[in-house]
């Protein structure tokens, strides 16, 4: 199993497709077991084999969003 942190944690997930590519997961950690890897991102909620994870590893919180410029 791929060392993980706690469930709640920002993490960044790397895993492959079936077609052999690899592709991250990026969001807060839901739950992680010995079978399933279970991450929310922006692309919803990811469910992930652990056979599939190639990385793993925590990650900061994202950035805040940037003040709108207006034109002068």
């Amino acid at each position: 199993m791929v060392n993980l942190p706690a469930v709640g944690a920002r993490v960044v997930v790397r895993y492959l497709l079936p077609s052999g590519q690899a592709t991250d997961a990026l969001g807060e950690l839901l739950s992680a077991d010995a079978e399933t890897v279970v991450v929310d991102g922006k692309r919803g909620v990811e469910r992930i084999a652990v056979r599939d994870i190639v990385a793993a590893k925590p990650v900061p919180p994202a950035p805040a969003p940037r003040a709108r410029r207006t034109p002068r």
